[in-house]
């Protein structure tokens, strides 16, 4: 059997036309559009291969190329980040794992991309992984927009959900909740294989794509991680993503 390398590549997936945030890419904090400060975090990794941004909207393509970041055109019909990643490695045919990086992390940890990629390059039966963080406030348990995570004694997913699990009946000592942070790594032929399965019923249900892996019998590695950093989601979430910005600015001084 021939030795075949590995290449991780870091992608991350733009588009323009967010329900919540039309143009959220391309919005200004701390002086850099939303997507540079993403890709300058990734820059700062050192177990990617590659970095490039997969996007289908021309002005999100001009503002990457801007600040020297490769870009990919993708076709507009995507329905996920993930199919539009699918298409955009395409173009990287050296790539043997995929980390799928969120285009609305600004303040995403450099040290948790390297751990994930780490994660799959350790292991090549594993076909997907990606992060999670402890929570201890009520009002994020039961926020359906936090997702929630449980793991077997391995620290594989068993499942994913917008509700509250476990339903704490009891809580016995030690038991923790995990938040689901929206980073994912994928071995190459599972990235395929999955873009190719029909959206799963449970998926449609909790209108979580992870869980069509669960569906279809994949192992989901769950790394646990400090990093409790925010996405920008909402026109109302700017301020205070940026003022975290120009606060950790301040101290890299």
């Amino acid at each position: 059997m021939s030795f075949i390398p590995t290449h991780i590549a870091g992608i991350l997936p733009a588009r323009w036309g967010s329900t919540r945030f039309p143009g959220k890419p391309l919005h200004r904090l701390a002086g850099k559009s939303l997507i540079e400060h993403v890709w300058l975090r990734c820059r700062e990794c050192k177990a990617l291969n590659s970095l490039l941004v997969a996007t289908d909207d021309d002005r999100i393509r001009d503002e990457a190329l801007s600040f020297g970041a490769e870009v990919v055109m993708t076709a507009t019909h995507h329905l996920t980040g993930t199919d539009r990643i699918a298409e955009a490695v395409r173009s990287i045919p050296q790539a043997t794992h995929i980390i799928n990086i969120q285009g609305d992390e600004p303040l995403i940890d450099p040290a948790l991309v390297d751990q994930l990629a780490t994660a799959l390059a350790d292991d090549p039966a594993l076909p997907m992984v990606t992060a999670a963080n402890t929570i201890s406030a009520d009002d994020a348990y039961h926020d359906v927009n936090v997702v929630k995570v449980v793991l077997d004694r391995n620290g594989h997913a068993l499942y994913f959900s917008r509700s509250p699990i476990p339903y704490l009946r009891h809580r016995p000592e030690g038991l923790e909740i995990y938040r689901h942070k929206g980073i994912y790594g994928y071995r190459r032929d599972f990235l395929e294989s999955f873009v190719c399965w029909p959206p799963s019923l449970l998926e449609q249900a909790e209108s979580l794509e992870q869980l069509r892996a669960l569906e279809n019998g994949a192992r989901i590695k769950v790394i646990i991680t400090t990093d409790d950093s925010i996405g920008l989601d909402t026109p109302e979430q700017a301020g205070l993503i940026e003022s975290l910005l120009l606060h950790q600015s301040s101290h890299n001084i």
